[in-house]
């Protein structure tokens, strides 16, 4: 009998390890604005959601000390007009690592720092140019300072690096940021540091506004698109975009270069020339993809591989330039109150938390012995995997190739705290 229960525990403890190690979900945090909440209210925000991991533009020293002794992960920045000094100067580097690193860490938690941001943009050779030696410099300071493999550098890019991501399977770097790209990717592959990139099918809605494109782009029901040279129908813009990026990591040899999504997300609300800025199609998008994420179903060319994502943005930006949107891309107002639900807010239910957990809470006291019949467990079967055109609104693409990993992630997270409750009392009735 006692070897009979030995599956369930298995899947039990299997299914509580999944509820409590999907540290995947990031949120961008930035303060070009003058309205926002202090740092130790925002920390405490954060801790009430279930998000685990901050992305910084910056090394605000406010915001790293109230994020220390929280757990949450931390991805700082060395600006873009910093790394011209921390190429050119390894002291220069050191005394960046020595003033923005070494007072906060480990007691807050950097993870990784993003020597500039979106530096192919401004057409800058030089400044790309000098990416590479920034990079290393910083890297060296922080092995020195800290020790090897603790704090990963990389760089952030912008989707208008490819060359075109359409069709996904045979996108490729532009030409003119080969050299440079070729460099950088030895560095992320040598180091283990991620290839940061920021996909907004956002954006790529402003130029195809039809209404089978929205509904690509939000990961709602749509007849899908396939790309004509490898066969595979698409169900969602966020995974042809990633899915590009890989096919072009492919293309210059390092396919095993992880892909970070450093940003994404949607307006909900900008000027009358931005389609689809609502708040509507902004909570569909953001809601649609945490699903996608927690399904553990990956990309049709990466499948069961979860993306680190961070999203755009816990605030809006007051002080941005640019179009309305720049400034209406926030989760959350000033006043710490949600713009709009995503299902971000930690519950006693059955959501799991991706955010660093509280220590687990002791079950209620016992009741009186008393003489019952203790239910089956519910029976649980696998999910088949299931064609695109079996998709219904809102729900994310599975692939025939799902490991066993996502298909046992789909049972934990449609288990609740009470059936789990139910094992634990299933078990030790069937041992005793």
């Amino acid at each position: 009998m006692a070897a009979s229960v030995y599956p369930l525990i298995l899947l039990f403890f299997s299914c509580l390890h999944l509820s409590k190690s999907q540290p995947f979900i990031g949120v961008n945090y930035g303060l070009v604005a003058d309205n926002l909440p202090p740092p130790s209210a925002s920390v405490k925000l954060l801790q009430s959601t279930t998000i685990q991991k901050v992305r910084l533009y910056g090394s605000d020293p406010g915001v790293i000390k109230a994020l220390a002794n929280t757990g949450i992960e931390i991805v700082i920045g060395a600006s873009n007009g910093d790394v011209p000094g921390l190429a050119s100067d390894p002291g220069f580097a050191r005394t960046w690592v020595e003033t923005n690193v070494v007072p906060y860490y480990p007691a807050s938690k950097i993870i990784l720092i993003a020597v500039g941001n979106e530096v192919t943009t401004f057409g800058d050779i030089n400044l790309m140019s000098q990416l590479l030696p920034a990079m290393k410099n910083v890297q060296n300071a922080l092995e020195a300072a800290l020790g090897g493999g603790k704090i990963k550098v990389t760089t952030v890019h912008v989707m208008s690096v490819l060359a075109g991501s359409d069709p996904p399977s045979t996108a490729i770097f532009k030409p003119e940021h080969a050299d440079i790209l070729k460099g950088l990717l030895e560095f992320n592959s040598e180091t283990g540091s991620p290839f940061a990139i920021n996909p907004y099918p956002f954006f790529a809605y402003q130029d195809d506004p039809r209404p089978d494109t929205l509904a690509y782009c939000l990961f709602q029901a749509n007849p899908g698109r396939v790309d004509a040279n490898s066969n595979i129908k698409y169900m969602n813009m966020f995974d042809a975009q990633v899915d590009a990026v890989h096919s072009a990591l492919s293309s210059m040899g390092f396919k095993d270069v992880e892909i970070m999504v450093a940003e994404t997300g949607w307006p909900y609300k900008g000027d009358s020339n931005e389609a689809g800025a609502t708040i509507e199609n902004a909570r569909a998008y953001n809601k649609n993809l945490i699903a996608h994420l927690k399904s553990m179903a990956g990309t049709p060319l990466m499948p069961g591989k979860v993306i680190d994502t961070y999203l755009f943005a816990l605030y809006d930006e007051n002080l941005k330039p640019g179009k309305g949107s720049e400034r209406a891309f926030g989760l959350f107002k000033p006043d710490l109150t949600m713009t709009y639900d995503i299902g971000l807010t930690r519950t006693t239910n059955n959501q799991t938390s991706l955010a660093p957990q509280s220590p687990t809470p002791r079950l209620p006291p016992a009741a009186a012995p008393t003489r019952q019949i203790i239910p089956a467990p519910p029976q649980m079967i696998l999910p088949s995997p299931v064609s695109p055109s079996d998709k219904n609104s809102g729900q994310t693409d599975v692939h025939n190739s799902t490991p066993r990993s996502a298909s046992l992630a789909h049972i934990c997270h449609s288990l609740s705290i009470s059936t789990m409750m139910l094992f634990v009392s299933t078990l030790y009735a069937l041992i005793i």
